[in-house]
């Protein structure tokens, strides 16, 4: 690996090192919620059933894309750590085995899921004539699921030297050729077939494709993170403890969101196709607005890891504060915008009206909890770089089981979609007030264990 690659975050200002992190992290994260906005515009202009059709995927993509990011963030974390040890051999050992973790996943996961297509919407909620359109886009998207996982978690090995600008940028060019297939591929312009919503799938994986070869591309041969020595299976096994320790609880975290987020569309359901189309659209607007935030949050991984391994406590301390003050500002920036933008954005994607006045409400009811979302997901990623993940688990499991599913259901008896969305603004405030307080045990307890380590060493 590159010598100026080595523990790169350890020095320099800590506001200004986050702004040059983040800054690049807010254009990949924003190709990443390019891919699902300009599916969902192209796919909406087929029909309502089409677009309810691929709303209902949203959940099961998500807890795929869930795991691998999960297995990203266990690999990024330690490795991360290994940087700021100055252990090459284990951050190239690392490295090699994660890459060899995602494909074994990818292997289990395709199996699994072309098995359970129908099973798996049926119990979402979707209508016997969606569950057609459904299972042709899954079966594209299943088969070249090895595109999807591997560059992402490749890109956390990436960031994890405080590379932010290659994955960003080679996601630029991935959303690029996305915006020139999807009308090809969708309405059959030109030569090219009118394939629909299996265009948009293909349109994806090729996209996508890009990804993979670039990433492949830059760990091997780049930044020297692969190496082909066969160590033998104990250390490839002691890798992937080291991984899933904090890879597992955090891929369960990740998972957790999109299955509440499924609990949740199926009683959107019982509102009728509009409604699910609509939760389709803003979801992915929630995205789009709520970027600046998680490449923030993404960015806090490698700079935490780096310091905390180079034992700068100071530093870390420094990033999250502000790190929790800019979430909030940009929380009630966005509430007041979407507040304003709400009707035009809707009618962009969809001119049902009963689609458009669902996503106007949805869009001046949940940005208000914007910024302890943010809170939130920043607290997760930095209680998994220091090896609490469990912590990050608890508290996703409060904001979505304990109070977001609940609260949804009471809310819809009492005051039907506004009372569903009402739920996920409480459940966000409260969850990101707990997620401040727990992180600052731990960094407490964490420095009073490196400061009588210390001592201990004096003595």
């Amino acid at each position: 690996m590159k010598g100026g690659r080595q523990a790169a975050l350890v020095h320099g200002p800590v506001g200004k090192t986050l702004i040059d992190l983040t800054i690049p992290m807010i254009f990949g994260i924003v190709g990443m919620v390019a891919f699902n906005l300009v599916d969902t515009f192209f796919v909406g202009q087929l029909g309502t059933r089409e677009l309810a059709a691929m709303s209902f995927t949203f959940p099961v993509v998500m807890v795929i894309s869930s795991v691998a990011f999960g297995i990203g963030i266990g690999g990024s974390a330690v490795i991360s750590r290994a940087i700021g040890e100055g252990n090459q051999d284990r951050v190239r050992r690392l490295t090699t085995d994660l890459l060899a973790l995602a494909l074994t996943v990818v292997i289990l996961f395709v199996l699994l899921g072309l098995l359970t297509i129908e099973p798996v919407f049926r119990l979402l909620g979707a209508t016997p004539d969606l569950i057609p359109l459904i299972r042709e886009y899954m079966t594209i998207w299943y088969l070249a699921m090895v595109f999807l996982v591997v560059p992402m978690v490749g890109n956390n090995a990436i960031r994890a030297t405080g590379d932010t600008r290659t994955p960003s940028f080679v996601m630029l060019v991935a959303v690029l050729v996305n915006v020139v297939l999807d009308p090809l591929l969708i309405f059959g312009i030109g030569p090219f077939p009118r394939l629909e919503l299996a265009g948009a799938a293909l349109a994806t994986v090729i996209s996508r494709a890009v990804t993979f070869a670039v990433a492949v591309w830059v760990l091997y041969f780049r930044d020297r993170m692969v190496t082909f020595v066969w160590p033998g299976v104990r250390p490839i096994l002691a890798s992937w403890r080291r991984i899933l320790y904090i890879g597992l609880p955090a891929a369960a975290t990740n998972m957790i969101v999109p299955v509440s987020v499924g609990v949740v569309t199926r009683l959107i359901a019982t509102y009728g196709a509009p409604a699910v189309a609509a939760f389709g659209v803003a979801s992915r607007i929630d995205m789009f607005a709520l970027t600046v935030l998680m490449a923030l949050s993404t960015v806090l991984g490698p700079f935490i890891g780096q310091n905390w391994g180079a034992g700068r406590h100071d530093r870390v301390q420094a990033a999250i504060r502000y790190s929790e003050q800019f979430s909030l500002a940009w929380g009630l920036l966005m509430f007041l915008l979407l507040g304003i933008l709400a009707r035009p954005l809707a009618e962009l994607f969809n001119r049902d009206p009963a689609v458009v006045e669902t996503v106007v409400l949805y869009l001046r009811v949940l940005p208000i909890s914007y910024g302890f979302q943010g809170i939130l997901r920043m607290c997760n990623f930095s209680l998994n770089v220091l090896e609490k993940p469990l912590y990050a688990t608890a508290l996703t499991v409060l904001q979505m089981f304990v109070l977001y599913v609940p609260l949804a259901y009471l809310g819809s008896a009492l005051w039907g979609l506004i009372g569903i969305f009402a739920a996920a603004v409480a459940a966000h405030v409260i969850a990101g007030g707990a997620a401040h307080f727990v992180l600052r045990q731990v960094l407490a307890a964490g420095a009073r264990a490196r400061l009588a380590q210390a001592k201990a060493g004096v003595a």
